[in-house]
């Protein structure tokens, strides 16, 4: 199964302070504005974390089908919906489910892995 590209979202409780950390641990902010309280980092091996203030309750695993590590198309790709067909016959149950009457587009669900970790297949094209 291809889920996309790989990062790990950070619940934060102050953005700032967790900028600068990640910051002097070599990561570079790529995307996100500290006024809608969201940053994208990403270092040199192309490892990116999303910081997020108040918009998780939880560290989050998330997964972006159709984009790579440096958040480039990729072609072809697993739209959200098929990938969420393909667990639901696994029996798995998504938490929050796309709507799969939806064609394409952007689109994402979540499941909760057996140890209760969140995990966000988050789908923008």
């Amino acid at each position: 199964m291809r889920l996309g590209a790989f990062s790990i979202s950070l619940n934060v409780q102050d953005l700032a302070a967790s900028r600068a950390f990640y910051e002097n641990l070599g990561f570079a902010v790529i995307a996100g504005e500290a006024a809608q309280r969201y940053l994208i980092l990403r270092n040199p091996d192309d490892v990116v974390i999303g910081l997020f203030q108040g918009m998780f309750e939880r560290n989050t695993l998330t997964f972006n089908p159709g984009w790579n590590q440096r958040c480039a198309n990729v072609d072809p790709f697993t739209d959200v919906r098929e990938l969420q067909a393909q667990l639901v016959a696994q029996g798995l149950a998504p938490g929050t489910p796309v709507d799969p009457n939806a064609r394409s587009g952007p689109g994402y669900f979540t499941l909760v892995d057996p140890d209760g970790n969140p995990v966000l297949i988050d789908q923008h094209r």
